[in-house]
């Protein structure tokens, strides 16, 4: 054969095999190697061999059934469990059993046997039964009655296959040794219930194009209408379940979740479509665990051991379980006796399993939350199960395995929710709906011919649309009710220990509505919805710092200048407009203006001691006037007291400005005022240790160093360079009100900025220069005798001065906030400093000591006791004030260093004096007559 024939076969095949209903996505390649080498091949080739084997299995077992046994296969009704008799049959493919009976060891094509009997399933066959009885006592199809042909599967695919045959049987033989256009005598399928079943099932019926109409299976798969041509169902597809289940998680929060799916084709796709759907709802899944579809798998209760431990193990508190309701009821069993408790997420295959419901010990398990299809009323469905029988011409050996259990009459709607049948009632009125345009009824006959190929049913039932209870139904361009989905909760019954389903809410449209009038009961203490997530949710003002795992992931304070407003914010947003916030915060608002306030507590200590300063020169200015002639005040320094009063007030004022919102002409006064007092006070400092230091000079030097010393003059000179230095720094380096923030508060600042540095410092450095100055001719003048001695007084203010300020140099250079506090506390102890040194002890004097003893005979000769006494009558003694001689008249000799000693005391009195000639001249007089 040529390579041209080779192609024309291999088109040919391709064309059967697509009029067949197998799903080519392209022509078959040329090079079978080189077909292989991609994965989207690889699956076509697996879709293509899986079809070629279905084909293959008909072909062989058609063929030995025809040439080997011929009519000795018996494809009679009998063959299956029920059937009633009519123009039109209805062929049904139940799951009464739950499972066949080891069918792992059959070596001959021997009967199955099943076993599991379960009267949920029955209830939902009944349920057919019945809606094609009471559309047989109708008009509705008027001369046409409906049969119906009942098969079990026993959830088994092979079993269904065969099952199917002898419901396409024709005339006791097989269908497909027939023509495709043959007639059988069952028209139209229903189910089977699971989607692994349902997809052997419609491979097989879509070579024949006879409609079949499944009441549960799901599967997306069976959507395929390319595959499945002639598949229809009464429900939503698996592609709208995952939608909810992922919805469902993300209502209550719940983004960590375990999965446990079949690994069936319904299982396998209804997973895959929630991972999809999970991750768009930020759900992520803990863990995920198949088990076999097939409950005579050796190694089921291996797998449910193991699973049972991952549960209990995973941090995961919610599970969803994608599988039939009998692996359920074991996985169940086993969470029971480990007294493991979770919240369990129920797919649409058990959501309303009543055999589950009913378990010993299932308020043990925890939560219950599922999507059921929509469910409905069936009228007369319940008093039909409460007397039930088989008509006449019909056989139900469903009915009587039932009756043999000698169950109460009530048992069936006791037990099961017989609501959950409305998916097969629907199936039953659709096909009524089809039969009756299709056979062209009226009110009183049927003008078609009952006899109809199955493919023209199918065409008919794609296009019907009716209404029931006020809702429209129909099949979508994908063969499915879009009807949407019940919400269930399974309700804790504790009087008898079971579950009972509530309906709580509906799912259509990707919108689940949960209904307020109806809370649910977690459960626990405070009935609280559980929580399963793989981190806790990061509150308002953190935002999330995301891992590999979405889900999982650290919390992190939102920096300053950010907020988040929200749970689980997963960015923190930047204020605005000015705006501010700290770190962690929920808002962003207005920084608030800060500055030493009135009624703040640091302003209210430095008003206080400002307040006490200007009390204590208040009252040595009183003491000053009253006793201005006493030798006290002049020893003080008399009228330099004035303008060293003066200077210190200036530098009480200058703590004042410190309080209160600044501004530049605060900034500008604050600084100069207290440099100026401080010039002032030291440079009348520096006059009375000048003074000091001069009554040390021999008596040779003392005329020519006298000339420079005049109190006023030096008092004016040593301001006014302080004046040109403030001047100067006013002009080329002024301060500025400095707004000064932190981004660790919610604070602005307003302070004083001294310029570049320069003008601020040089004020200082004056100021310190002067008291240097003042220390070192005051420690000069250290050796004067006590009662004239104010050295101390000087060296000790001046070193308090110094200090102070020398340690105000770091902070100072530290530019840190509090440096204002703390310069405004170094002018208060500074000028303490002086008052105490220069003024306490006078006012003891002036105020304490008796009148005598303040004379200036009195300062005079208690400065010279016990040191030489002074006869009248010495020649030596000429040049000594005669207060100094001995009252007593006796004589005494006088050495030479006492009368040094005597000598320098009284010209440093004298020097004291005449600061204050001036205002005191008659004492000025008193003291010339009396002086050396």
């Amino acid at each position: 054969m040529t390579t041209d024939d080779e192609d024309v076969r291999r088109e040919q095949n391709y064309q059967k095999a697509t009029s067949a209903g197998i799903n080519w996505s392209r022509k078959p390649p040329n090079d079978f190697s080189a077909s292989v080498l991609s994965s989207p091949e690889l699956q076509l080739i697996s879709v293509i061999w899986g079809e070629m084997l279905l084909w293959l299995y008909i072909v062989i077992s058609g063929t030995v059934l025809w040439v080997d046994f011929g009519t000795g296969c018996d494809y009679s009704v009998n063959k299956c469990g029920a059937w009633s008799d009519g123009d039109v049959q209805i062929g049904v493919l139940s799951t009464c059993f739950s499972k066949v009976e080891n069918v792992g060891y059959r070596e001959q094509p021997d009967a199955y046997n099943c076993s599991g009997f379960s009267v949920g399933t029955l209830v939902r066959m009944l349920a057919i039964i019945h809606t094609i009885d009471t559309i047989n006592n109708s008009s509705f199809l008027p001369g046409v009655r409906l049969g119906y042909y009942i098969c079990d599967t026993c959830s088994d695919a092979s079993r269904a296959i065969q099952s199917t045959e002898h419901m396409l049987a024709t005339n006791g033989s097989w269908f497909g040794q027939c023509a495709l256009n043959q007639m059988p005598r069952v028209k139209v399928i229903i189910g089977p219930r699971y989607s692994e079943v349902a997809l052997i099932v419609a491979r097989l019926l879509a070579l024949y194009m006879v409609p079949q109409i499944s009441t549960s299976a799901s599967a997306e798969a069976l959507s395929d209408r390319q595959r499945f041509p002639a598949f229809l169902r009464t429900v939503p597809s698996d592609i709208h379940q995952t939608k909810a289940l992922a919805k469902l998680m993300s209502h209550f929060k719940w983004d960590w979740v375990g999965v446990v799916y079949g690994d069936d084709d319904y299982g396998q796709n209804a997973f895959q479509g929630f991972v999809a759907d999970a991750q768009v709802e930020n759900v992520c899944v803990a863990f995920k665990e198949r088990l076999p579809y097939n409950l005579n798998s050796m190694d089921i209760d291996t797998k449910i051991r193991e699973l049972a431990n991952k549960i209990r193990n995973s941090s995961a508190k919610v599970v969803l379980l994608i599988l039939k309701e009998e692996l359920v009821r074991k996985l169940f069993d086993k969470m029971i006796q480990q007294n493991i408790s979770r919240t369990w997420i129920a797919s649409d295959s058990w959501s309303m399993s009543q055999e589950t419901a009913q378990m010993d010990g299932i308020n043990q398990v925890g939560n219950i939350l599922g999507f059921s299809f929509i469910t409905g009323p069936n009228p007369g469905f319940e008093e039909y199960l409460q007397d039930l029988s088989i008509p006449p011409g019909a056989e139900n050996k469903f009915i009587e395995q039932y009756k043999q259990m000698g169950a109460s009459k009530d048992y069936l709607t006791t037990t099961v929710n017989i609501r959950t049948a409305y998916g097969e009632r629907m199936a039953v009125l659709s096909i009524a709906h089809a039969l009756k345009k299709l056979l062209k009824c009226n009110e009183t006959a049927c003008a078609g011919d009952t006899n109809f190929p199955p493919w023209m049913l199918l065409k008919e039932l794609k296009n019907i649309r009716f209404t029931l209870e006020d809702q429209t139904f129909y099949y979508d361009k994908l063969g499915s009710f879009n009807s949407g989905y019940d919400l269930i909760n399974w309700e804790r019954n504790m009087s008898n220990g079971q579950r009972q389903f509530d309906v709580i809410g509906h799912y259509s449209n990707e919108t689940i509505q949960i209904n307020p009038g109806k809370p649910l009961d977690w459960g626990n203490t405070n009935n609280t919805i559980p929580v399963s997530t793989c981190s806790k949710a990061c509150q308002a003002g953190t935002a999330k710092q995301l891992s590999k795992t979405s889900c999982c992931y650290n919390c992190t304070e939102c920096l300053e200048g950010t907020y988040s407003n929200m749970t689980n914010a997963l960015n923190c947003l930047p204020c605005e407009n000015g705006t501010w916030s700290l770190k962690g915060s929920t808002n962003c608002s207005a920084k608030r203006e800060v500055y030493w306030e009135w009624t703040g507590a640091q302003a209210i200590v430095l008003l206080t001691f400002s307040l006490i300063g200007f009390l204590f020169l208040f009252i040595n200015l009183i003491i000053y006037c009253v006793y201005r002639g006493s030798p006290v005040i002049n020893q003080a320094g008399g009228y330099i007291c004035i303008p060293i009063m003066v200077g210190l007030a200036l530098s009480y004022v200058s703590v004042i400005l410190f309080i209160g919102k600044p501004d530049l002409h605060i900034c500008m006064a604050r600084q100069v005022l207290y440099a100026l007092g401080f010039a002032l006070t030291i440079s009348c400092i520096l006059v009375k240790a000048l003074r000091t230091f001069l009554a040390f000079l021999p008596q040779y030097g003392q005329p020519r160093v006298k000339k420079v010393y005049h109190p006023p003059v030096l008092i004016t000179c040593g301001t006014l360079l302080q004046v040109l230095i403030c001047v100067f720094s006013l002009i080329y380096d002024p301060p500025s009100v400095k707004p000064e923030t932190n981004n660790q508060t919610m604070e602005i600042m307003f302070q004083c900025k001294e310029g570049s540095g320069k003008g601020f410092p040089s004020m200082l450095v004056y100021n310190a220069l002067l008291a240097l100055i003042c220390f070192a001719l005051a420690f000069k003048g250290r050796k004067v005798p006590q009662r004239f001695n104010e050295t101390g007084h000087i060296i000790l203010s001046m070193l308090i001065y110094l200090f102070v300020w020398v340690c105000f140099i770091p902070v100072y250079a530290a530019n840190i906030p509090e440096r204002y506090s703390i310069q405004a506390a170094a002018i208060l102890v500074s000028t303490y400093g002086i008052i105490f040194c220069h003024f306490t002890p006078k006012w003891y004097m002036a105020l304490c000591k008796k009148k005598e003893e303040v004379t200036v005979e009195a300062y005079i000769a208690r400065a010279c006791n016990n040191r030489f006494s002074v006869d009248s009558g010495m020649s030596n003694t000429s040049g000594t004030p005669e207060s100094l001689r001995s009252k007593t008249g006796s004589q005494t000799t006088m050495n030479s260093n006492d009368t040094g000693v005597c000598s320098t005391e009284c010209r440093v009195f004298v020097l004291n004096v005449e600061n204050s000639s001036n205002k005191h001249p008659t004492m000025r007089r008193r003291l010339r007559r009396r002086s050396i």
